[in-house]
């Protein structure tokens, strides 16, 4: 006998804000604010301004590497403007802007970049630190999850992941956990079409990501990133499914990254140069400013005196990041383990010792 062989099911791009500045007619009543549409705008902007000055601080030596987000802003604008205080935000490394709305400062986010881990130290009291390691802040955040649910609190866990994140088991498993436990667990995949060098079509063979939640029993929503009134929108469903006990969801947000991975990347040795031009042409902050100037009438005048006022605010974060002393190396050994285990204790003494410190 032949068996049949399903069709992939079909995630349609969820879209509001079209690539030329105008919004669909069914956006929710809660977006249609111009003092919302003003306060992301501008908070995208400064995200953008910061990732810039970041990335020049690292090219001149003042900070360590850096992981841009360019292209990227509506995304983590989205996410930080849609979390409630009380939810638990676990970020990736390219989550400035929703750090920022949370309470982080530009010069903590400077101080991490620059070795400094008690950068992480500055955000919402409830929010975990950015993680570096691949995938594994989606088991943090399904533990966060867990929590929530044995001590039947009304919170969201929401975390952010890159497409390459996908393909590692410590998705896979946290998300199978937040399908069998029922989790309020809001797993946001950044999909900007590349890990590293790695093009998403050579790193997973499924139609889109968005239906990596199947398996999991978990619903899924594809999203253009580019689109803030969209990503609002699903973030606003999806975490208020969570908040009620009514279990996770996975949302795709499509975008592209218009920036090396990190600054040690140089992206022109693998990226296509005609498939980046077209993402610039309908990447987020250019379509909505083509929004606020079709409704709103905004003029460069005004762009230009919003950019010389959040670059001031910039510059300050920069004087006092690099007036910061130095950070203490001795610190990689104490706040990992409550009780230091022997081996570390040995090399850290050998490490004070070679410094010419003693031993605390």
């Amino acid at each position: 006998m032949a068996f049949a062989i399903h069709p992939v099911l079909h995630y349609p791009l969820q879209q509001l804000l079209n690539t030329e500045g105008q919004l669909n007619a069914e956006t929710p009543t809660f977006l249609h604010s111009p003092e919302l549409w003003l306060n992301a705008y501008r908070h995208m902007w400064l995200t953008r301004l910061f990732d810039q000055r970041a990335v020049a601080l690292q090219r001149t030596g003042q900070l360590g590497t850096y992981a841009s987000c360019l292209g990227q802003e509506a995304i983590s604008s989205a996410i930080g403007f849609s979390l409630h205080a009380e939810d638990v935000f676990i970020p990736y490394y390219r989550d400035q802007a929703a750090q920022l709305l949370r309470g982080m400062t530009m010069t903590s986010i400077l101080q991490f970049w620059g070795g400094d881990e008690w950068g992480s130290h500055n955000t919402s009291k409830h929010d975990l630190p950015a993680c570096i390691p691949i995938a594994t802040q989606v088991t943090h955040a399904a533990g966060v999850a867990t929590a929530f649910k044995l001590r039947h609190q009304a919170q969201a866990a929401l975390t952010t992941c890159g497409d390459g994140a996908s393909s590692r088991g410590d998705f896979y498993e946290a998300l199978n956990l937040a399908g069998v436990w029922h989790l309020p667990l809001v797993v946001v995949i950044n999909n900007n079409q590349w890990a590293i060098s790695v093009p998403l079509s050579q790193q997973t063979a499924t139609e889109t990501l968005a239906q990596k939640a199947i398996a999991a029993g978990v619903l899924a929503v594809r999203v253009d990133g580019n689109d803030f009134f969209a990503m609002m929108t699903v973030l606003d469903e999806a975490l208020q499914r969570a908040r009620e006990g009514k279990g996770a969801t996975l949302i795709e947000a499509v975008t592209y990254r218009l920036c090396d991975h990190t600054t040690a990347d140089d992206m022109s040795r693998y990226a296509d140069s005609k498939s980046r031009n077209a993402a610039q042409q309908v990447e987020p902050l250019l379509r909505f400013r083509q929004l606020l100037a079709t409704e709103l009438q905004w003029s460069d005048k005004q762009q230009q005196s919003m950019e010389s006022e959040l670059l001031a605010t910039i510059s300050t974060a920069v004087d006092t990041y690099l007036a910061l002393p130095p950070a203490n190396p001795a610190d990689m050994f104490d706040y990992l383990y409550a009780e230091l285990p022997e081996d570390l204790a040995q090399q850290k003494a050998e490490f004070l010792r070679r410094r010419g410190l003693s031993c605390t």
